[in-house]
């Protein structure tokens, strides 16, 4: 499916950059055992520390069209490490226009009392501009794809794949 429905990943890619090879790449690296995978049931803050773990529930919004929501909720957390004023200035703005702009490719699903309060941050801007816009995506994919995620037949696969030597004695 992955394969099949690859020309759909890269329909909002900036020029430039290749997420989905990355993808791919952290895709085909070892997979981590159930009882690690497990424990990205416990918590989605859990899933998105572990490397395959985001991995793999980017693969799984890609499915559903939602990469945005991950995909700005990461530009987020890189903008916060931006250490020069004017860098952080021209990621904002470029994080503004491709995420919350009203009609914006990228466009992440915010009442209108967070974008207008995003874009007002803009007046002044600093490391916490998006935080109100950053915990709202997040809540909606902690209430939202995160459980689904959970129900799904990648994540089911991962917790409840075979050990390698084991006998088909069940």
């Amino acid at each position: 499916m992955k394969n099949r429905l690859g020309f759909l990943r890269r329909r909002n890619e900036s020029p430039g950059s290749n997420p989905a090879s990355k993808l791919d790449k952290v895709m085909k690296s070892v997979k981590p055992a159930p009882e690690e995978a497990v424990k990205w049931g416990e918590s989605l803050d859990k899933l998105l520390l572990h490397k395959y773990g985001l991995a793999a529930f980017r693969a799984f919004l890609c499915t559903e069209f939602s990469e945005e929501n991950l995909e700005f909720w990461l530009a987020c957390e890189d903008y916060k490490k931006i250490k020069s004023q004017s860098k952080m200035t021209s990621k904002a703005k470029k994080i503004f226009a491709e995420y919350i702009a009203i009609q914006s490719c990228k466009e992440v699903n915010l009442d209108s009392y967070t974008r207008e309060h995003t874009k007002d941050n803009l007046q002044n801007i600093n490391r916490t501009c998006f935080d109100l816009a950053q915990k709202r995506i997040f809540g909606l994919m902690e209430k939202d794809s995160y459980p689904r995620f959970l129900r799904s037949e990648l994540y089911l696969d991962l917790i409840n794949q075979k050990k390698p030597n084991s006998t088909l004695s069940s």
